[in-house]
């Protein structure tokens, strides 16, 4: 995480910032024991679990992209997600047994949620939470929110990828973010879009994978298949206005495909994407087409 303020910034206020991260990564990280994710996978099949306002949010929140996205972003991916492990060192391909096993489990609508209780069960036994697709959009928001109220007025926030650009440069000009050349370093682009109060996230097949057998398995997983998705897609960047929507969406939208991809954010209010498929063809939704520049002579925008 980095939190760039381009104002006169105390210590306190970025302690703040931090102890707000902390907290949610407490509340909602499915690494720890404690957290309130955990006491949620812990009870599937068994009881509701009273949760606070914050995780509570996010679920209701993976809910309604999941709904939206007919299924293809879905929080309940946690079986799927931990039988991969990628991006860990037991990450392997399992059996078909084993992914057909654990795609059954796989179901948002088997979330439930009691409004009145802010209290979370999932239905069946076995089924995992996973708000790794949302929660860094939450973080991002929640750092806007302090920034609003401690009067900052210009800032560059980075959660793991996640990045919220904030207000505008102190020359007043929109902020140029480099979109990441999914076939090298982290430190090539393909291209630079200019926004300012606008969040920019991206999914990749970069992101996290391994190989085997020549083949690379990537951290985007289908709930259908129970692979890593397969399209002609290797990274989608979506462009909106908060956050946790654009985390949401640019898994959903990498998981659609072009086409559908391009269809869904047609018809998804103030929100624009960038779409980079496997023969660097690089496509941009009408809405963003006069704030993005391409750089990259490897790439072709397609008009």
């Amino acid at each position: 995480v980095t939190v760039q303020i381009y104002d006169h910034a105390s210590e306190a206020l970025f302690d703040k910032i931090f102890d707000r991260l902390r907290e949610i990564e407490e509340k909602m990280t499915i690494n720890k024991e404690d957290s309130e994710v955990l006491k949620v996978n812990k009870n599937a099949g068994i009881d509701f679990v009273k949760v606070s306002e914050d995780t509570f949010h996010v679920i209701q929140k993976g809910k309604i992209f999941s709904e939206l996205s007919r299924g293809r972003f879905d929080i309940s991916i946690g079986p799927l997600v931990k039988l991969w492990n990628i991006g860990t060192e037991e990450a392997r391909v399992p059996s078909q047994e084993e992914i057909d096993q654990k795609k059954q489990l796989i179901d948002y609508r088997d979330v439930l949620l009691n409004e009145s209780e802010k209290s979370v069960m999932l239905k069946r036994k076995g089924m995992i939470l996973d708000l790794g697709g949302i929660a860094k959009g939450f973080a991002a928001d929640e750092i806007v929110k302090i920034f609003k109220e401690n009067h900052v007025e210009r800032g560059l926030i980075n959660v793991g990828g996640n990045v919220f650009a904030y207000g505008s440069r102190p020359d007043g000009a929109d902020w140029k973010i480099g979109i990441r050349n999914p076939f090298s370093s982290e430190q090539d682009y393909i291209g630079i879009v200019s926004v300012s109060d606008k969040t920019v996230v991206t999914s990749g097949v970069y992101e996290r994978y391994f190989e085997e057998g020549g083949k690379r398995y990537h951290h985007i997983l289908d709930p259908e298949t129970g692979y890593p998705v397969e399209n002609n897609l290797v990274s989608v960047t979506i462009v909106g206005e908060r956050s946790i929507d654009a985390d949401a969406l640019s898994t959903a939208v990498f998981s659609l495909g072009l086409e559908e991809g391009m269809k869904f954010i047609q018809e998804t209010e103030n929100t624009e994407a960038i779409w980079i498929t496997k023969d660097n063809q690089v496509y941009v939704s009408p809405g963003l087409f006069q704030h993005f520049e391409l750089t990259h002579p490897q790439f072709t925008l397609v008009k």
